[in-house]
């Protein structure tokens, strides 16, 4: 992950402010393929992931659309803000209300309120491995989203997918945790059996 610090101008000690920084990410001219997203009053440069990656996003995809119902759509690179923390994140996969989606103002470019996500899925990178598992996992507790599937490549006990649901005071309180090869269940609104014996890599895979 790449970091580029976005000054304001009162004192250095004093953090921008959350109208600052997202205008300034409104205006960032970000690299195709790459993702810019708002944590610790900067603004982080996300560089594109390894094809693996991509593929497991894909099959993540795929088994989510077989029984999404209308009203929900899966998106890749919608920004999300946690209000709470005033952190804008760019998560793998956000399966979202469409018309929440729909109902943005075309001429901003904003991004929309994690909150309202029903899942968020994240898979772990090696330069983001860490984000994924601490800032972003509390990130999206405190922001009450229902479910978040961590698909972790670079888990120490060997590429792990984990379901965390139940959020509360800024953590989850339940978990399901499955190696690479076996089949965790999602829950409704979703009723997938994911199976992670076609993801691709583990701990080899690269970046």
């Amino acid at each position: 992950m790449t970091a580029a610090t976005v000054e304001n101008d009162p004192a250095p000690e004093t953090p921008p402010s959350w109208e600052f920084m997202l205008n300034a990410w409104r205006e960032l001219d970000v690299p195709e393929g790459w993702r810019a997203e708002i944590d610790k009053g900067k603004i982080f440069l996300v560089p594109p992931p390894h094809r693996h990656h991509n593929s497991i996003a894909a099959r993540v995809q795929r088994a989510l659309y077989k029984r999404l119902p209308d009203e929900l759509d899966i998106y890749q690179t919608l920004g999300v803000h946690v209000a709470p923390l005033d952190k804008l994140y760019v998560p793998d996969l956000v399966v979202m209300p469409v018309d929440l989606v729909e109902a943005a103002d075309p001429d901003t470019y904003d991004p929309v309120d994690a909150s309202e996500a029903l899942l968020i899925v994240e898979i772990t990178s090696k330069t983001n491995a860490t984000d994924d598992r601490t800032r972003k996992y509390h990130a999206y507790a405190r922001a009450h989203v229902p479910a978040y599937l961590l698909i972790d490549r670079y888990d120490t006990r060997g590429a792990m997918v984990s379901l965390f649901t139940e959020p509360q005071d800024g953590t989850y309180k339940q978990s399901e945790q499955v190696p690479f090869g076996k089949v965790l269940t999602l829950p409704q609104p979703f009723g997938v059996a994911l199976d992670t014996a076609a993801f691709p890599g583990g701990a080899a895979a690269g970046a």
